[in-house]
């Protein structure tokens, strides 16, 4: 797959992924320029040393607000998990399956980093390390699950889900929030949801990698929540002990308990030293008692053939009765 012509349109830049303290220090009196170059300059770096780039050990796929930034900071802050190159930017993905696999695997292998710097980070945690990476569109693009089959088959897949009421609505305000959605009242946007996916060309986002839709990726809130829909793909083509499905609502109750969960799962030394803080949660008002109620009837099938397909039942219809 070569990497000429013209790029798709971008999905929002990546927020929530901290820094340690002295690479915030490196970057807060750089100017955007500076940094722009820098970022072109040392991706170059990384493609022309890919060969030394191990592909990622994990893959955290979404859903979108159900976690995903959180629990990657966390996992960004244990001794054994490595953060992606270069180490100085704020990035938890290069959205390579789903928006960016036309620039090849290169590419996506100058985001990791060299072996020789894995065994230098694995010298110090005195443990294995990892490598990830989380892009909550993985869970909902259709043509990802068959992409990281074909490229990752030994990966670790780490899925997030959580209230689908209340992720649609934090949705909205985090598009609103981003600047991806112009409405300014959820319910519109739920109203004219169907119209725009209609004009989202499903066998292209299968087939070219080049085709993006920005209604797709921003606007499709109902849509996401409807979880097995996008996740029978995942569970069919990923061996059960190589996924990871956690309950959004339980890892931000018991942090410590889930956290614990996912470094057994990834194979790395359990700590408790990590601070296990949220990430990227905003304030809004309260959603408006007979849109939760719609959206409770809406997703109740839904849920309930999920629940069915993963064998647990996530209990998000408790404080949603009939």
């Amino acid at each position: 797959m070569d990497d000429t012509g013209p790029a798709p349109v971008p999905p929002d830049p990546v927020r929530g992924i901290e820094l340690p303290t002295h690479l915030e220090r490196i970057r807060r009196p750089l100017p955007a320029p500076v940094l722009h170059a820098a970022r072109v300059g040392i991706r170059q770096v990384g493609v022309l040393t890919a060969a030394q780039r191990p592909l990622p050990d994990f893959l955290i796929i979404g859903a979108k607000k159900a976690g995903t930034s959180s629990l990657m900071n966390w996992l960004l802050r244990h001794s054994a998990v490595a953060r992606m190159f270069p180490s100085a930017q704020r990035l938890k993905s290069p959205h390579y399956f789903d928006v960016n696999y036309w620039r090849g695997e290169r590419w996506y292998r100058s985001h990791f980093p060299t072996r020789q710097a894995r065994h230098r980070q694995e010298l110090h945690s005195a443990s294995p390390s990892v490598a990830g990476e989380a892009s909550p569109y993985y869970l909902f693009h259709p043509a990802v699950p068959a992409r990281v089959a074909r490229d990752l088959p030994q990966v670790k897949v780490i899925v997030l889900l959580r209230d689908p009421v209340a992720r649609a609505y934090s949705n909205f305000w985090d598009r609103r929030a981003a600047g991806a959605e112009s409405l300014t009242s959820f319910e519109d946007a739920l109203a004219v949801e169907p119209e725009r996916l209609s004009g989202v060309d499903h066998e292209r986002l299968q087939t070219d990698p080049r085709y993006y839709s920005f209604d797709h990726d921003n606007h499709s809130y109902l849509a996401r929540g409807r979880y097995l829909e996008h996740l029978r793909a995942w569970l069919d083509g990923v061996a059960a002990e190589r996924m990871l499905v956690l309950r959004a609502e339980a890892m931000f109750a018991e942090p410590g308990l889930v956290f614990a969960q996912t470094q057994r799962f990834l194979g790395i030394p359990v700590t408790d030293d990590v601070p296990l803080r949220p990430y990227n949660e905003r304030s809004r008002e309260p959603m408006q008692p007979a849109t939760k109620a719609r959206l409770a009837d809406y997703y109740r099938p839904h849920n309930a053939a999920l629940y069915a397909a993963l064998g647990t039942d996530m209990g998000w219809e408790e404080q949603y009765p009939h």
